[in-house]
């Protein structure tokens, strides 16, 4: 099939070359030239704006949307709207907030033009593992693109099926699914990152207690010096909590033990705060979620030893820079 990326990020990029690994003709457009130029000679076709983008797609048109949430977005968005034709499709695979995907839908399609939110989960690993998809968006066009949400995600892979799952297969199984009408996609990929800060916060929090089980205000026989990278690698084989984070933390401290080359400073993304903003409209308790939305708000204040590891799973998984 053919798809054009407009945005050439650390996930657009990928997402691209992935998609091009699988046979899919891609056409790129970015505000940074040199971003297009890498990818033309990998093999897309690079274009110098989004009126040679649409005219470089056979209809039915496909453009995929991989920008910051907000302004940027938005201004693609209602670019790409003014140049698209009936049956056409645009994508939103950032971070949006989902109220924005159902006002957008709804402008689209006046329009005749199909929107969908595709929350992307996957980070710089996601070329080489997959990406996780949660689509939001109409029948008729995630059928079409079928294809493309299949090849850009993981596949059954080495993972043994779930137990209890006969008479359940669907695309879950392979790495995305059709969440439900414009804005469950994002929503799910909402929900998503907020359990991620929770998690995240609470491998922190257990290696900051495990760091300081040897500070001198201890009794002298209730002191250990725990090996953090060693700890960690540990739980990484045969533990309840063995996952794809404790990957991530374990290979952050093995490369630093100390973490020095970060601060502590945690930003956060939006969808965390949106989870919370969520789970308050809907009177649903969050402790956990939200305590953890906190703890980053807090680490721009007073910084910790778990604020270092929470800054380094960040830049593990998606590339993340700490900004002071």
């Amino acid at each position: 099939m053919q798809l054009a990326m407009v945005g050439l990020g650390r996930m657009g990029a990928n997402l691209v070359r992935r998609l091009m690994r699988a046979g899919h003709a891609c056409v790129v457009y970015d505000s940074d030239v040199a971003a297009v130029k890498r990818l033309a000679a990998e093999g897309a076709t690079g274009v110098a704006d989004l009126e040679a983008l649409v005219a470089a797609l056979a209809p039915p048109r496909t453009v995929w949307v991989m920008l910051p949430h907000g302004a940027p977005t938005e201004g693609a968005i209602a670019s790409l709207a003014a140049r698209l034709a009936e049956g056409d499709a645009v994508i939103d695979g950032g971070n949006t907030h989902y109220p924005d995907d159902i006002r957008r839908a709804r402008e689209l399609a006046s329009r005749g033009i199909h929107y969908l939110d595709i929350g992307t989960s996957g980070g710089v690993w996601g070329l080489e593992r997959g990406y996780c998809l949660m689509i939001g968006g109409p029948d008729a066009a995630v059928q079409r693109l079928q294809p493309i949400f299949d090849a850009l995600s993981p596949g059954q892979g080495t993972a043994p099926r779930t137990a209890h799952r006969e008479g359940l297969a669907t695309s879950a199984e392979r790495g995305w699914l059709h969440c439900g009408p414009a804005g469950a996609g994002h929503f799910v990929k909402m929900i998503h990152n907020g359990i991620e800060y929770g998690m995240m916060q609470a491998l922190a929090e257990g290696f900051d207690i495990l760091r300081h089980a040897g500070d001198d205000h201890l009794p002298e026989a209730r002191r250990y010096h725990f090996e953090l990278a060693d700890i960690a690698e540990l739980w990484r084989r045969g533990s309840v909590v063995s996952s794809w984070l404790l990957d991530l933390t374990a290979q952050a401290l093995a490369q630093d033990h100390e973490l020095d080359r970060y601060t502590g400073v945690v930003a956060d993304s939006g969808e965390g705060r949106w989870t919370v903003q969520t789970a308050v409209e809907q009177a649903v308790p969050a402790e956990v979620l939200t305590a953890a939305l906190y703890a980053r708000f807090r680490s721009r204040q007073d910084h910790t030893f778990a604020e270092k590891l929470l800054s380094a799973m960040r830049q593990q998984f998606g590339g993340h820079v700490e900004k002071s």
